[in-house]
């Protein structure tokens, strides 16, 4: 039997567990803010709830795995395959939710008379659902064969297809960088990079050209706009940050196999994966006043359990309410 766990490695799982649990509470959050808030439920949220899914999934599912495997685990080789390529499936998803909201943000920005007739409820559906099939695919790949399979077989390592369940044991190194790097993950970056330069040059040159004119619809709807292109590019950021250290650690493992990589490293590496599944809903409730407030009310109706203040329409609040109506009706929103 083994002993006790060492002290990095319990570190290590007790960090896990606040991750697993944050992440869940947070991105549950996030979907039910979606569903109590119409003003909400436009294209780029619907993306955000894709997103937040993806993030509940790596709380309640992958980051329980990943303990199992850091211990040790013996298992059948293609189930400890099935765990990682899971692991895979979800973080493809989170990348391809991260460009279609800055696709839809470029839209937002790039072709605002028709933006709404050209990004339809229907139109953002499919995209949800073409993003977690493309996932599932670059994910999966390693199940159809790129694996360290043969690589085991020729060394002797398996047992009637038993292996100590790790990732680099069963995950070929030549796939997480020349193909999954390289290939779905760097390239989509780099895009959204320049999705959101060029977002911001076309906000500041709308705001550039409204001191010149006197019209103030123009400049409410794109500093409306360069707000929430600020917060979902910090979204970006954090993943960035977060996930590129341990693709810098699987390119050192394949293109130096001698140099060696301290263990507190790789702990430290796949814990800002996990982490950034629990960032992105303290992001929206900081930086979206939509989500914030909708936070806000989850947390009086449901958690201290206190009636919802019932707010009487004083004339004011129905000129603000048509005022509402008026700015979804050009594409705005309140941010």
């Amino acid at each position: 039997m083994p002993g006790a766990l060492p002290p990095a490695q319990a570190l290590y799982i007790g960090m896990e567990v606040v991750i697993a649990v944050s992440s869940v509470i947070g991105n549950v959050m996030v979907v039910w803010a979606v569903k109590i808030n119409r003003s909400l439920r436009d294209t780029t949220f619907c993306f955000i709830v894709s997103l937040a899914l993806a993030d509940i999934a790596v709380g309640a599912l992958v980051i329980p795995l990943a303990i199992t495997i850091s211990i040790g685990l013996k298992t059948h080789f293609y189930s400890c395959l099935l765990v990682a390529c899971t692991v895979l499936v979800l973080t493809q998803s989170s990348i391809l939710a991260l460009l279609a909201i800055a696709i839809d943000r470029y839209l937002r920005v790039k072709i605002p008379m028709s933006y709404k007739r050209v990004v339809t409820p229907r139109r953002a559906g499919v995209a949800v659902l073409l993003s977690w099939m493309v996932a599932f695919v670059v994910g999966l790949t390693p199940m159809l064969g790129w694996n360290n399979l043969q690589r085991l077989q020729e060394n002797g390592s398996l047992d009637d297809l038993v292996v100590t369940c790790q990732f680099e044991n069963v995950i070929s190194m030549d796939y997480m960088v020349y193909f999954n790097f390289f290939g779905w993950v760097l390239p989509p970056l780099v895009l959204m990079l320049l999705i959101y330069v060029e977002i911001f040059y076309m906000i500041h040159r709308q705001l550039d050209k409204k001191v010149s004119t006197s019209h103030s619809d123009p400049s409410k709807y794109y500093g409306k706009e360069l707000k929430l292109a600020k917060s979902l590019a910090l979204v970006l950021f954090l993943f960035a940050l977060s996930w590129l250290p341990l693709h810098i650690l699987n390119c050192i493992t394949l293109f130096c196999p001698s140099c060696q990589k301290p263990m507190f490293l790789i702990y430290i590496a796949i814990l800002l994966t996990h982490g950034n599944s629990a960032v992105n809903p303290i992001v929206y409730a900081f930086r979206i006043k939509k989500f914030r407030t909708a936070f806000l009310k989850i947390w009086e109706q449901y958690v201290c359990c206190k009636e919802p203040a019932r707010i009487r329409n004083h004339p004011s609040e129905r000129l603000d309410s048509h005022i509402r109506r008026h700015q979804q009706q050009h594409g705005e929103d309140d941010i």
